[in-house]
């Protein structure tokens, strides 16, 4: 199997809408009408609460590394391929075909891709990602804060671990594309108007 298929793949596995069929089984409610209008654990959680939250987190970060898994299974051991498969799931998750490309903001399902990208080195970077997101969490109150400076924080750690050039790559382009995702989340923290849960 080429590259490309793994790369649809990917993109596929991790368009999996899991936010918006949560949403519409348990409340009967269109997930993107409500609250931010974000299909992602964050706004499932204002909607349904913290179990959901977290479930959904869980599973948007095992369908965007189901391309990874799944490729590694079949026997690629490519980087690049490897690269492309994890950035397309995230990609699916972010702009899922089934939802009129509208999706989340990209945070859990690219932990889930750090989590499985080289292991084990990345079984340990995923976490030191998490812990970095938690304590900022913790100590600012702001979701989007503390994803955003914690996806920026993994390129660096890879680095100083010595990944390949491909991963690192796709960690900065993670980083980037989920800043962008994240724009108006900025925009109201430069006007001290983004909800805290401090507040």
């Amino acid at each position: 199997m080429n590259s490309l298929f793994w790369i649809i793949f990917g993109y596929l596995a991790g368009s999996f809408p899991t936010g918006y069929l949560a949403a519409r089984a348990v409340k009967g409610v269109d997930i993107r009408t409500f609250g931010s209008g974000n299909v992602g654990a964050t706004n499932v959680g204002r909607l349904m609460g913290k179990k959901w939250a977290v479930a959904v987190t869980l599973a948007d970060m095992i369908k965007a590394s189901v391309g990874i898994l799944c490729a590694r299974a079949a026997g690629v051991d490519d980087s690049w391929t490897i690269a492309f498969t994890g950035f397309s799931g995230v990609c699916g998750h972010n702009f899922p075909l089934w939802l009129g490309f509208r999706g989340g903001k990209g945070v859990a399902s690219t932990y889930g891709v750090v989590f499985f990208l080289h292991p084990p080195i990345s079984f340990f970077l995923a976490p030191a990602g998490g812990i970095i997101w938690f304590a900022l969490l913790k100590l600012k109150g702001y979701v989007s804060l503390a994803s955003l400076i914690s996806l920026w924080c993994l390129p660096v750690i890879a680095a100083l671990l010595s990944f390949p050039l491909p991963f690192l790559l796709l960690l900065t382009s993670l980083a980037v594309l989920s800043t962008v995702r994240h724009r108006e989340n900025i925009l109201r923290l430069f006007e001290g108007k983004e909800s805290s849960f401090k507040k």
